[in-house]
């Protein structure tokens, strides 16, 4: 119903039409009241507003008016352009983050997603619907458990080469508590993540991993005559780590398993990926800078305090038994010449120590990810020497994969040449084997046949 510039919406209506039956007898104050869902004072107030102004006087005062509170139009387009321009692809919740840290705008997210949805900017990443199952309860203690796993992704998105992100998650309260940028999911990587994990936390009770090669070797193989001597499998380089940390390994038999840092996975693709491309990042060093900052603000954000306050991470070791630890390790048996050899050198084991002969002695060979190698008998470091960089790097990456103290294998430098007959070539019918003795024992001159095997 319009009147001259005014529209009135159905409730006003509906009051219009009850003030008119009012007006003209039809109905009581009372009935006019019950009808409106009013107090009779409130009615008698409309209907006196209604004969002086009209139905005008039915209308809401703030009808047309800007709210006091609006958001400002200005504001709104410069949320708009930030969304399309330098933050394209952030999901609503990190865009909201990420406007109040680094461009002054103390927004909520639900004001940032009604702008952006109207904008027709929708959120890159949606959220599944819950799913009716039970969740496994997190571990009351943090450093009572944690779950590592590598991520293989295009992180750099293009830009760079493929990298594979390699970290760990504590279970009690989703810390993350270290993680790196890696070629591809190695020992090596690993290492890392236990080493600085270590070195800021502790040391952990359990780790929960999935069943991949650099943990875990099939027990179905033969056992090599070392591991027969042992009595059991060896670990790995890393399960190695572990059983000298004192950390129990755990294996999981499928993602779901480890569910926590599969989700963790999700979450950096989408918000470390955001700010890889922010930042224009294009080499693993830059990505691992970039992953340095993020981490500390990842942490803030999404972890949660355990059920327990008290923390279960055990002491870490002192320094010196931390180089020790953290190393692939071989073992070799000293030749006669006191030296052993190893990726193709001849390392020498200089006399003195704890025994005058070093001869058929099995010593350690420490390699560390620095190229530093170094040999020790029984606790005592005999000799060191360092590898160049590419060498090493090359050693690193062709055992990450290795079993503890199983020696590396040496490089073979010739190929081996096998010869094209099927065996030994027999000999000429006229040859002394060929002829046999009579019964006088003098020799035959008649040949053997090579055909039958009988003499002429």
């Amino acid at each position: 119903m319009k009147e001259g510039n005014v529209t009135l919406s159905r409730n006003e209506q509906r009051r219009l039409m009850v003030l008119n039956h009012l007006g003209s007898g039809a109905i009581s104050g009372h009935e006019a009241a019950g009808l409106l869902g009013l107090s009779e004072r409130q009615v008698r107030r409309l209907r006196r507003a209604y004969a002086a102004e009209g139905a005008k006087a039915l209308a809401h005062g703030n009808r047309g008016r800007r709210p006091s509170n609006a958001f400002d139009r200005t504001l709104r387009q410069r949320v708009v352009q930030l969304a399309r321009g330098r933050y394209a692809g952030f999901n609503h919740q990190h865009f909201t983050e990420m406007l109040a840290e680094r461009e002054g705008l103390q927004l909520s997210r639900v004001t940032v997603h009604r702008i952006l949805t109207a904008a027709g900017i929708p959120s890159p990443r949606r959220r599944r619907p819950p799913r009716a199952h039970r969740r496994r309860d997190r571990f009351p203690r943090e450093g009572m458990l944690l779950q590592i796993d590598g991520s293989r992704h295009d992180w750099l998105e293009g830009r760079g080469p493929l990298l594979t992100l390699v970290g760990g998650i504590d279970d009690a309260t989703g810390l993350v508590p270290w993680a790196c940028f890696r070629a591809q999911e190695d020992a090596q990587g690993y290492f890392e993540v236990m080493r600085e994990t270590v070195r800021r936390k502790g040391v952990p009770l359990a780790v929960y991993s999935d069943r991949h090669g650099i943990f875990f070797k099939t027990r179905d193989r033969e056992l090599s005559l070392e591991e027969q001597f042992d009595g059991r499998h060896h670990p790995t380089q890393f399960g190695r780590l572990l059983e000298e940390l004192g950390v129990q390994l755990i294996l999981a038999r499928s993602p779901q398993a480890k569910g926590r840092v599969e989700r963790l996975w999700g979450t950096f693709q989408d918000r470390l990926t955001s700010e890889l491309r922010l930042a224009g990042a294009t080499t693993p060093a830059q990505a691992d800078q970039i992953l340095a900052r993020f981490l500390p603000r990842h942490n803030r954000r999404f972890s949660v305090p355990a059920n327990d306050p008290t923390p279960a991470w055990l002491p870490a070791p002192d320094r010196r038994r931390h180089d020790q630890l953290f190393c692939f390790k071989f073992r070799k048996v000293v030749s006669n010449d006191h030296s052993i050899r190893y990726e193709g050198r001849r390392i020498d084991i200089p006399p003195g120590g704890p025994r005058p002969s070093y001869a058929k002695a099995e010593v350690e060979v420490h390699q560390h990810f620095d190229g530093t190698i170094a040999v020790f008998f029984q606790g005592t470091c005999l000799t060191k020497l360092q590898l160049p960089v590419a060498a090493s790097a090359r050693v690193l990456e062709q055992h990450s994969y290795a079993l503890a103290f199983d020696a590396p294998p040496t490089p073979v430098t010739k190929p081996v040449v096998l010869s094209a007959s099927h065996g030994p070539r027999p000999p000429a019918a006229t040859h002394p084997w060929r002829l046999g003795y009579n019964k006088t024992g003098n020799k035959r001159t008649k040949s053997w046949s090579r055909k039958n095997g009988q003499n002429h």
